[in-house]
């Protein structure tokens, strides 16, 4: 599975800059609303040292990072589920996306104007939350007349059509999807095939003026400089490295993006790794080893009889199988095994 990241948030906070600096990509960011239309998309490789690592003990020289998509979208006004500034047709973009990152201006520049006349995080945050409610409500609304018309014939819909209600509900009263309480699993199920905005996972972004990136353990919130960021993501990996140092910056803001991303979608990584390549694959936690293998191919899931597993240090320590193996590192896993963040796996298929 890929990782897909919506970026949203008011005209002029800093959102095409961020996304330029995330992506490497050019697109426009200018000191005027809406100077993103048409969504932006970019792929991110994602950040992971021990790649090169597992490269060098199984001796190959090809790398395939994991990836994350990037969404950036025209920005969003108050008023726009009612047609002000672009309107909010550009949310059906990040719809499908597995989160939302929320770029929230908060620092000063004379020269950047705010569409809403002044720095106030706070008031940001409500205006993009309500038109995500806004746009939800929109949505829940025809899906309501849908399951109307359904239930004359199927009475089974009953228990949706009253969830459906429940979740509209909840959201006339500015409450976000991802907030509603109580929801069983069967609730859980239903909502995600909604793909409501404000059920998504959130991501807060502080664009601010401090040059070191900041966040917080179990916060949903993270500041990052996104001019600093668009200034790293033009310099070569050495001058990066000097550059963060002289900053007194660990890493770059991207990689604590990702890092956050994987954390609150409940993802981690699991390796191959041989003479053809190395590659990093993104799995949900709990994924047992046949899942992991569909991943690769969904044959492999189908036909899948056992998997060999050794952890990523255990497998760099050993300079690779055979020493692994010899050491005994590598232990046989059958189709119960849920695999662990770091696991680099070798399955054994029928096809």
């Amino acid at each position: 599975m890929s990782l897909s990241i919506g970026i949203v948030g008011l005209p002029n906070v800093g959102k095409s800059t961020l996304f330029n600096a995330l992506t490497k990509n050019k697109a426009e960011a200018s000191n005027y609303p809406f100077c993103t239309i048409a969504p932006n998309v970019g792929i991110v490789s994602v950040p992971d040292e021990r790649l090169g690592q597992l490269a060098m003990a199984v001796k190959t020289e090809k790398v395939i990072p994991a990836v994350v998509e990037f969404v950036d979208i025209a920005g969003i006004v108050a008023g726009a589920s009612q047609g002000e500034g672009l309107g909010n047709k550009f949310l059906a973009h990040i719809r499908e996306c597995d989160a939302i990152v929320e770029v929230v201006r908060n620092f000063s520049d004379k020269n950047v104007t705010h569409v809403a006349g002044s720095v106030d995080p706070e008031s940001d945050k409500e205006i993009i939350k309500t038109e995500l409610i806004l746009a939800d409500l929109e949505t829940m609304t025809k899906k309501i007349t849908s399951l109307e018309k359904e239930l004359k014939g199927n009475s089974k819909l009953s228990p949706e059509f009253e969830f459906a209600r429940k979740i509209s509900a909840s959201l006339e009263q500015g409450i976000a999807a991802r907030e509603v309480q109580g929801l069983n699993e069967e609730g859980v199920n239903w909502l995600k095939t909604y793909q409501l905005l404000s059920a998504k996972p959130h991501i807060y972004i502080d664009n601010t003026d401090q040059e070191k990136t900041v966040y917080k353990e179990g916060s949903n919130e993270i500041a990052i400089n996104a001019k600093i960021e668009a200034e790293l993501a033009d310099l070569e990996d050495a001058e990066k490295k000097e550059y963060l140092k002289e900053l007194g910056i660990k890493e770059p803001g991207l990689n604590v993006l990702i890092k956050k991303a994987y954390e609150l979608l409940g993802l981690q990584s699991y390796f191959t790794a041989g003479e053809k390549e190395v590659r990093a694959w993104t799995i949900k936690k709990g994924t047992t080893a046949p899942q992991a293998a569909g991943v690769i191919h969904t044959d492999f899931e189908k036909g899948f009889i056992k998997a060999e597993i050794v952890n990523w240090k255990d497998l760099v320590g050993a300079n690779g199988w055979v020493g692994a193996r010899d050491k005994g590192k590598v232990r046989l896993e059958g189709r119960d095994y849920v695999m662990q963040e770091g696991d680099v796996a070798l399955f054994k298929f029928n096809l």
